[in-house]
């Protein structure tokens, strides 16, 4: 008897009857780009990236970048194994680890800034699901980035360790300053433009 199981190409077929969990990502060669791991399931950027997101976190990381101090290391599109069954990847991240060429992945305690830059298919956990499970994990500071009439606007919370939530710290259109994680002054217009 065939089952939908059957259809599936290998790659998407759980190691175990428990499900994936986050070291497989680094185990199983065939995944698609971008593939994260959400309560134990695969998560795949499967519709074309828009050319707004892509500039918006090309220009982000490069700002980001050229204003860490040292100590600070500014990445992109690389997960963070939360705990074992989610193993998100947030666009932009700024890490308090050297950089090492091999790396797959960040733990939760190396990441001071997690960033998001929200396109249609991510929206929904790029707004919820992903800010609740970094301030879970105890990641200082979450940014997540709207677009408003074609033009970036920054959402930024911080944690609350009693509550280990975040509280939403500004809504920023135009010029974006700030001390934390560390000093960043940004024309956010320039990301677009």
């Amino acid at each position: 008897m065939t089952t939908a199981w059957d259809a599936l190409p290998p790659w998407m077929l759980p190691p175990r009857p428990g499900g994936w969990e986050a070291d497989d990502l680094d185990n199983a060669p065939d995944l698609p780009r971008h593939t994260e791991l959400i309560d134990g399931a695969l998560v795949f950027m499967m519709s074309p990236q828009r050319s707004w997101h892509a500039r918006v976190v090309t220009r982000l990381t490069t700002a980001l970048d050229d204003q860490a101090p040292e100590g600070f290391t500014i990445d992109r599109e690389m997960t963070i194994k939360l705990n074992e069954k989610n193993r998100p990847e947030p666009d932009i991240l700024a890490v308090t680890v050297p950089y090492v060429p091999d790396r797959t992945r960040y733990l939760p305690d190396q990441v001071a800034l997690a960033v998001e830059v929200v396109s249609d298919e991510s929206a929904d956990r790029d707004r919820s699901l992903k800010p609740a499970k970094y301030a879970q994990a105890g990641i200082a500071h979450y940014w997540r980035i709207e677009e408003e009439n074609t033009l970036p606007v920054v959402h930024m919370y911080e944690l609350d360790d009693t509550t280990r939530t975040y509280v939403a710290t500004g809504i920023i259109r135009d010029r974006l300053r700030t001390v934390v994680p560390f000093e960043i002054d940004i024309d956010l217009l320039r990301l677009v433009r």
